[in-house]
């Protein structure tokens, strides 16, 4: 039976991306101020789910940022995975509320565009140095939440030019129906793992342990 501690943990990633993707799809169909006012709403909300369940899971809410995290070591293999499957189920659980909230669903509309990959690796690259930044600085909740939370909101406005819906977030793009593999999924993870290794060998101060638990104490 799998602790407590292990439950919450896998909840708030469910609910953590559930409610940014919930916010995203309200926000991205009302057509207000679209795409700077949704950079906005995104990058509030991130702030206050990271305050809120940051001390819990570490508040990843993001496959991108867990798989940029695994590769500096930062997270271990199957927490990963827990957390990847978690987020991605989130996404698709806030898709299948919205389509219930308004009557009616929508097919999946993204497309490839190399625009769109470009814009979305620059965009998780500006989002994941914020983050790394958090993780390596080891800063207290409140500072960490507002970090990660403008380094997203700067991320989506860079990109906004062409960016689509997938917000530099595969789980976004699946619950907001904008799932294109060659840029809404690859695009934000290579953007990640760029930023996260790009900070941990320029920028991290070389004492900092690579324990796999500094993403569970980053906020605490």
């Amino acid at each position: 039976m799998l602790a407590r501690s292990k439950i919450a943990m896998i909840l708030a990633e469910f609910v953590g991306t559930a409610t940014l993707t919930s916010v995203v799809l309200a926000v991205s169909k009302s057509g207000i101020g679209y795409p700077y006012f949704v950079a906005l709403a995104v990058g509030l909300v991130v702030a206050g789910i990271t305050l809120s369940l940051g001390a819990v899971s570490g508040a990843h809410l993001n496959p991108a940022i867990t798989l940029g995290l695994w590769t500096v070591r930062k997270v271990k293999t199957m927490p990963a995975i827990v957390y990847i499957a978690a987020q991605l189920l989130g996404g698709a659980a806030a898709y299948l509320l919205f389509s219930y909230f308004i009557g009616q669903s929508f097919k999946n509309t993204g497309h490839f565009e190399s625009k769109a990959l470009v814009a979305e690796a620059v965009g998780a690259f500006i989002f994941s140095l914020g983050w790394a930044a958090a993780v390596y600085q080891k800063m207290e909740a409140g500072r960490a939440a507002a970090v990660v939370g403008i380094s997203l909101a700067l991320g989506v406005m860079v990109a906004s030019p062409v960016l689509g819906a997938g917000l530099l977030n595969p789980a976004v793009a699946l619950g907001v129906r904008s799932w294109v593999w060659a840029s809404f999924v690859l695009g934000p993870i290579l953007g990640a793992v760029i930023g996260f290794n790009l900070y941990a060998l320029l920028f991290a101060n070389q004492e900092t342990s690579v324990s796999t638990k500094s993403t569970d104490k980053k906020k605490k």
